[in-house]
């Protein structure tokens, strides 16, 4: 029993528990691996924490790095403060070449080399499909945005579309007030949550970027909450926070309790609405059957921990995609299967690290590269967009060789 509500019998395992835990230990083994080949040479980059006037405490600029010829040593550093601060600022140039940008974010991950979420973007019901386009010469790498671009990458006359709030959550902004307000889009985890592991890191370059004004977040959840926003950001909060804000009832729940996620989540969810605040979706019924879904293959649904531990601090973020929740699997072996229930008790658990206090609010400069800890934080597109506002980015993550590292690994 769990604040009174009561959970089912858990059905078999999708994942044997030994598997998982050899999976988990791989992981460990292979970061661990990375960390004792980081060279004894010290870096000539400078790394600069930034500076909030919240409580927020992540978040580093890094200056002096040449991303087409990373050194080891600017490796290690870039590692090191990539684990220590999760958002990491690089000022570099707006021309970095595609092969740069992924060859980086692969040393991350040097066992890896497929885009986060394979082939899936290939579905048309998928809510992710309209939202990209691939680098033909290095189809890992994402081209995101907004407004016609004549040519790109090989790509000519094509256009971009910035995720608007209207397209996703159940209650819109009123048009007349677009311009000036606006909404967290959707608070996720980049990661397909269906046979492909969630990537360790992703890259974003800002090739364009308009400039000029300001909006502001609505959260419209009754709080009152409001956070003044530049024109685009993406915004970050912390796993690390999230986890460290829970009472010892909830940090003991998380720290054994597990998250199902839907078998082609973001087929699964095309139908949601979200929530105001972008923090996961109303329980109205209008999630896919599995029998409108592609085939399922039982061992590709993703049972992952709800803390995910840090490489380098040891320190565990609470990790949690939650538009894509379907289940909690208890330590008991009971399941919490009420899908409107998962969704309250995560809701309720993230809810207090996506204040305004807390959030990360990146104001875009174009050449800014910026990497996330992505087993660390979550974060969200930001903003409206008139048709003649240009927004030119590209992005990177590759699907995990190894699952996410849980605390049963301690």
């Amino acid at each position: 029993m769990l604040h009174g509500i009561k959970t089912t019998d858990a059905s078999p395992a999708l994942l044997s528990r030994q598997e998982t835990l050899i999976d988990q230990r791989k992981n460990l083994h292979q970061q661990t691996q990375l960390l004792s080949k980081m060279p004894a040479v010290q870096s000539t980059a400078v790394v600069r924490p930034l500076t909030h006037k919240s409580p927020r405490d992540f978040g580093a600029v890094i200056t002096g790095l040449d991303l087409e010829n990373l050194s080891e040593a600017d490796f290690a550093l870039l590692y090191d403060t990539l684990y220590r601060y999760s958002v990491v600022v690089v000022k570099s140039k707006k021309d970095l070449s595609a092969e740069a940008q992924y060859q980086v974010t692969r040393r991350f991950d040097p066992e890896s080399q497929t885009y986060g979420h394979g082939t899936t973007l290939d579905a048309k019901r998928s809510i992710l499909h309209p939202d990209l386009k691939t680098v033909p010469r290095q189809p890992q790498v994402q081209i995101i945005g907004h407004g016609f671009i004549p040519s790109y990458e090989g790509l000519v006359n094509f256009q971009l579309r910035h995720p608007h709030h209207k397209t996703f959550h159940r209650d819109r902004i009123p048009e007349e007030d677009d311009r000036k307000y606006t909404r967290f889009y959707r608070w996720h985890i980049d990661a397909a949550l269906y046979d492909l592991n969630p990537p360790r890191v992703t890259t974003l370059l800002a090739v364009s970027v308009p400039k000029g004004r300001r909006q502001i977040v609505r959260y419209d959840d009754g709080t009152g909450d409001e956070l003044e926003v530049p024109l685009g950001t993406t915004a970050f909060v912390s796993g690390y926070e999230m986890y460290n804000r829970l009472s010892p009832e909830d940090r003991e729940f998380v720290r054994t309790s597990r998250i199902e996620y839907a078998p082609h989540p973001y087929i699964w969810m095309s139908g949601g609405r979200s929530l105001p605040t972008g923090l996961g979706l109303y329980s109205e019924d209008r999630e896919l059957p599995e029998s409108e879904l592609p085939p399922i293959e039982s061992e590709k649904i993703k049972i992952l921990p709800m803390l995910w531990k840090n490489p380098v601090t040891g320190q565990f973020a609470l990790q949690i995609h939650p538009s894509a929740i379907r289940r909690i699997h208890r330590a008991d072996g009971s399941t919490i299967d009420d899908l409107k229930t998962v969704r309250d008790i995560v809701y309720r658990l993230q809810r207090p690290a996506i204040s305004p206090a807390y959030v990360y609010p990146h104001d875009w400069e174009e050449g800014d590269f910026v990497l996330f800890n992505n087993q660390g934080v979550l974060h969200t597109v930001v903003g409206a967009f008139a048709d003649n506002e240009v927004r030119l980015f590209r992005q990177c993550n590759l699907s995990a060789s190894t699952p996410p590292v849980g605390p049963d690994v301690d």
